[in-house]
Parts: structure tokens; C-alpha cells; sequence
């Protein structure tokens, strides 16, 4: 019998299951790491599935560190992403050494993925949206709303939400000047027209007011808002003058109120101040927060903004935001590339900014319970995007640190609560 029970001892500590039931996988982020974007995938949905997980900041470009199994392995194989199986006893002592009071690293617990919404029309193309881009290639699971559902309080079902190239002031764009005549541009300006008609808003500008007071309220509530390009500026613009008609005749029916600017009230506003509208329907630029168009001002090779370093144990949320392989991320423009740095508020944190240029590429704050992220600039990989240019083809870009940004804001709510009140 003894002997019996020794055959089962040696088999428990030599069978597969029991090997892996001790040992972990690491999941490397810095330049040996084959496809960083799907690798956010990767541990999103091994956290998704219940598995536990860290986020080791700052160790070899941001790693995961999470529990073996076949799935994740033969997943993350399929996926073309990098994964190294290490013992217990080696991710122990990893992180220990990572947690050490002496050096800039932290290991933060991923406990429960966020629910997430992309604010986006639908009859917008997928490809249009350089976040609906990046959660698509990475496959994290996303819903898809619009005004309809953001009034109708559908809100409360997601934990962070995301705003691309959308006018909160009502104006379309101000793609008027250019594009008036154009098929599409009358298109969305019917429907748009007709959405507020519909849900009993005289004006486009009315609707979106409303809908941008929804999504100040949901931050406020404990919400996590991610904005890029026009979705950032608008947002605040339009907060910031409610009550005031700032949009041009040509696109309500009804003139401007000619003392707009001395109206707008930037205790309104997530994280701009001190700015001045632009009420001319012939000029593209909604007011001097976005940093001016100027592609002869500079060549594209010299177009870049660096990341903040930030402490990782006592400001591990600005750390996670600013996680990569590199620290300095090439630019690229938008309908609104990047933010004047004296419009920003005094307790919004800058992560990212071209150096001495005063141009902030990307910020982070708090409102309410909940925090805000505004990234400048439409899509990392294109560094131009126009009007009906192609879509961007991600697995050409699979290790871009300008998407990085971009997948740390949807992994960062996941991040044990104690570390997100830090």
C-alpha cells in the first residue's frame, strides 16, 4: 500500500497538469515581444475567463504576468504572441525584485475587466476609428452606441467608454467649407438632423449638448472616458457653452450669439480653460485648443512626442497609461492633433508632449469618481488621415507604440481598485 501511495505522490509531481498547475506565464512587452497589440488581447481575456493577473509596470516595457495553462499557450501561439512559462518560484522572485522599494516598478493585480462602449454612428466604417481598429485586432469585445442609447441611460451599463472624431458642438465637423457639396457630408447631416428631430431637439447642437452632459455625468459617477481627435476639445467646448449659440448659421438656420466667447464657462469643462471659439463657418478649427495644421512646419522623420516617466508605486495609473517599449512615440495628425499646453488645466496630469514645442499629445484627469483620457491626433499608424483614405492595416503595425497608449487605457480599469485610488 505504501508503495502504491509513492507511484501516486512521484505521478502527481510529474504529470502535465501538475506542471502547469506550477508554473506562470509571462507575457513580455518590450522589443521581443512579436505582437504587442494582440498581447493586450491575450491577457484581457485570460482575465475575462477568471484567471488571475498582473501588470508588472515598468518591468521590460510593461509584462503581464499571469497563470499557466494549455489555452493561454496555444493562444497565444495562434496569435503570434510572445509568452515565456517560468516557475512559481521564479515569478516569486520576480516579484519581488519588482516590487523592491529601490527601483521604479510595481506589480498591480488585474482583477475584472472593463465593459466597453465605443460612442460611434452607425454608419460609421470600422475602420474610421483608430480605437474600434485596435480592440478589433486585438480582439477585446466591445458594444457599439449612439445617441440614442447614451440618452436612453445605457450608460450605467458600461465601465469606460470611448469618444472618436465626433463635433459635441453640433457643427459637423466644420467640414462645411470643404465638403458641403459632397454626398456624404449631406448624408450625415440629414441624419444627424433627423436623430434630433426625433428625440425632440430643435437643433444638432441641442442633441449633442445633451449627450455630452450624459457622458460628464457618467464620468462623474465612477465612469472611465477615453477621447481621441475631435471627440476631446468638442466635448469641452460644447460643456463649456451651454446656454450660448456658438455655431454658425450655416449649419442651425439661426445666427451666432456675437458675444459667444464671453459666455463660455470653463468651470464646465473636463480639462481645458482660458480658450477662445472660432464662430467662422469658412474656417476649419473649432478655437485655439488644437495645436494649428502645418504640415511644411515640420518633416514627418522629426514629428514626435515623448512619454513622462511617473513613479510606478505611487502614481501607478499614469505609469499604466504611459507603458511601452519606447518613450518616444512618432506624431500624426487629426481634426484636432494636439492640445495647446496653456489651455490646459492646472490639475490635469500630461503624459505625453512634443518637446519644446508646448504641444500635449496626451493628458489624464480626474472628474468626479471617475477619470477622463484625451489622446490628440486620428489614427497612430496614418500619419496624415484624410477623408475616404484606406483603412489602416494593423497587422502591418503589430507592434506600434502609438496603438499601446490606445490598449493600456482599456486595461487599465481592470487594475485592482485599491491601486486605481493610489
Amino acid at each position: 500500500m505504501a508503495h502504491k501511495l509513492v507511484l501516486f505522490l512521484i505521478f502527481l509531481m510529474v504529470a502535465p497538469t501538475g506542471l502547469i498547475a506550477q508554473e506562470r506565464v509571462l507575457i513580455p512587452m518590450d522589443d521581443s515581444q512579436s505582437d504587442h497589440l494582440k498581447a493586450y488581447g491575450v491577457i484581457f481575456n485570460q482575465i475575462k475567463e477568471g484567471a488571475s493577473g498582473q501588470w508588472l509596470l515598468n518591468y521590460r516595457g510593461g509584462s503581464f504576468l499571469t497563470t499557466n495553462s494549455h489555452e493561454i499557450i496555444r493562444k497565444s501561439r495562434v496569435r503570434n504572441v510572445r509568452t515565456e512559462v517560468i516557475s512559481e518560484a521564479e515569478a516569486e522572485q520576480l516579484v519581488r525584485e519588482v516590487e523592491e522599494p529601490g527601483v521604479n516598478m510595481a506589480s498591480v493585480n488585474l482583477e475584472t475587466v472593463p465593459q466597453i462602449a465605443v460612442y460611434t454612428p452607425p454608419q460609421s466604417m470600422p475602420w474610421d476609428d483608430a480605437v474600434t481598429l485596435a480592440l478589433d485586432y486585438a480582439e477585446v469585445p466591445y458594444d457599439r452606441i449612439y445617441d440614442r442609447e447614451v440618452l436612453a441611460g445605457e450608460l450605467e451599463q458600461y465601465d469606460w467608454l470611448h469618444l472618436h472624431h465626433e463635433d459635441f458642438t453640433g457643427q459637423f465637423g466644420k467640414f462645411w467649407a470643404t465638403y458641403r457639396n459632397m454626398p456624404w457630408y449631406i448624408e450625415e447631416v440629414q441624419f444627424l438632423e433627423g436623430m434630433a428631430d426625433e428625440l425632440g431637439f430643435g437643433k444638432v447642437s441641442d442633441l449633442k449638448l445633451a449627450v455630452a452632459g450624459e457622458i460628464q455625468e457618467y464620468v462623474g459617477r465612477g465612469g472611465f472616458l477615453f477621447a481621441m481627435c475631435s471627440g476631446t476639445n468638442t466635448l469641452d467646448i460644447a460643456l463649456s457653452a451651454a446656454g450660448v449659440d456658438i455655431v454658425p448659421e450655416q449649419f442651425d438656420g439661426d445666427p451666432v450669439d456675437p458675444d459667444a466667447n464671453e459666455g463660455l464657462d470653463y468651470s464646465r469643462t473636463f480639462a481645458f480653460e482660458n480658450f477662445r471659439i472660432n464662430t467662422d463657418p469658412y474656417i476649419y478649427e473649432h478655437g485655439d485648443i488644437d495645436v494649428p495644421i502645418d504640415l511644411d512646419r515640420i518633416s514627418e522623420s522629426l514629428d514626435y512626442f515623448t512619454l513622462f516617466d511617473f513613479s510606478a508605486k505611487w502614481d501607478p495609473v499614469p505609469t499604466m497609461l504611459t507603458q511601452n517599449h519606447v518613450s518616444s512615440i512618432k506624431g500624426f495628425y487629426g481634426q484636432t492633433t494636439a492640445f495647446q499646453k496653456d489651455k490646459i488645466k492646472n490639475h490635469v496630469v500630461i503624459l505625453g508632449e512634443s518637446p519644446g514645442r508646448d504641444q500635449v499629445k496626451y493628458l489624464h484627469g480626474n472628474y468626479g469618481e471617475g477619470t477622463f483620457t484625451f489622446y490628440g491626433g486620428h489614427d497612430p499608424e496614418d500619419y496624415t488621415h484624410r477623408v475616404n483614405d484606406p483603412p489602416t492595416d494593423l497587422s502591418l503595425h503589430p507592434n506600434s507604440p502609438g496603438y499601446r497608449l490606445i490598449l493600456n487605457n482599456i486595461l487599465f480599469p481592470a487594475a485592482e481598485k485599491q491601486e486605481l485610488e493610489t
